[in-house]
């Protein structure tokens, strides 16, 4: 991917975990690295299709200068992410931070930090069978919508579904919805946990009703396997519900085990 890069930004600025560097302040370099499609701009000699560079360096001085952290880890992620959701056109950002004058007693040329942040590309199902169900779908939506490191991208139509696994209960309302996101799968995780517990789901019964279910189905091509978080859904190829409003989005998306596209898995499941 193509990149831009500010290399050692020279900032004065008021971060550090001893009481002399929040107040007297110290000389912090800052590096970056933003990635994102160049070719449109490079075509059309037009800088409102690229990066303005002058102005990521001075939002990188201002945010310095105006917010204060106890670590460079904690820097370089804040400004990572800052950019991130400030410059839609960057995918991803690589961030270094410099600390000429760390306070350790020994002779150096300076401590750094550099991390990498990225937009993941995440698929998840949405369900509901109680109360008012498209209240419940919208409302996740909503929440979705709200967060600054979550971007919604498609949403397929809501669909009517019988239950699946326990059959005596009502019928569900599911839908599909393509996001991006800066978080973790672990971080998505507890984030969606926290919206279907603030619609009211109770988790008392596998497979019972819930006001709210939202599962992560895709997220990037990753494949997880752990007690709390599996990637991708270990059930989503049997289930009707879900393949349907995805294939709507995201006909084409990859399965990265079963190696088959969501068109596919479709086609296999009708037959």
């Amino acid at each position: 991917m193509d990149f831009i890069s500010i290399d050692n930004l020279e900032v004065f600025a008021n971060h550090g975990m001893f009481e002399e560097e929040v107040n007297l302040g110290q000389k912090f370099l800052v590096s970056v690295k933003l990635f994102f499609d160049a070719s449109a701009a490079g075509k059309k000699d037009d800088l409102t299709l690229s990066v303005n560079y002058a102005k990521v360096a001075a939002d990188i001085t201002e945010w310095m200068k105006t917010n204060r952290c106890r670590l460079i880890e904690t820097v370089a992620q804040r400004l990572a992410h800052r950019l991130l959701c400030d410059y839609p056109i960057v995918r991803e950002a690589e961030v270094t931070v410099k600390k000429p004058w760390a306070p350790i007693g020994l002779p150096l040329e300076c401590v750094s930090i550099t991390i990498t942040r990225k937009w993941h590309t995440v698929y998840l199902s949405l369900g509901s069978n109680m109360g008012d169900r498209e209240k419940y779908l919208n409302d996740a939506l909503d929440i979705l919508g709200k967060e600054n490191e979550i971007r919604i991208i498609k949403t397929s139509q809501f669909i009517e579904t019988a239950p699946y696994g326990k059959t005596d209960q009502d019928d569900f309302l599911n839908a599909a919805v393509k996001i991006e996101t800066l978080m973790s799968a672990a971080e998505l995780l507890e984030f969606i946990h926290k919206a279907e517990e603030s619609e009211g789901r109770v988790r008392k019964e596998h497979w019972g009703p819930r006001t709210l279910d939202i599962d992560i189905l895709l997220y990037d091509d990753l494949v997880i396997d752990e007690d709390d978080l599996v990637i991708p859904h270990p059930d989503m190829h049997n289930r009707d519900f879900v393949l349907r409003p995805l294939n709507e989005i995201a006909p084409n998306a990859m399965h990265p085990v079963l190696g088959r596209s969501v068109s596919l898995l479709l086609k296999e499941l009708d037959r």
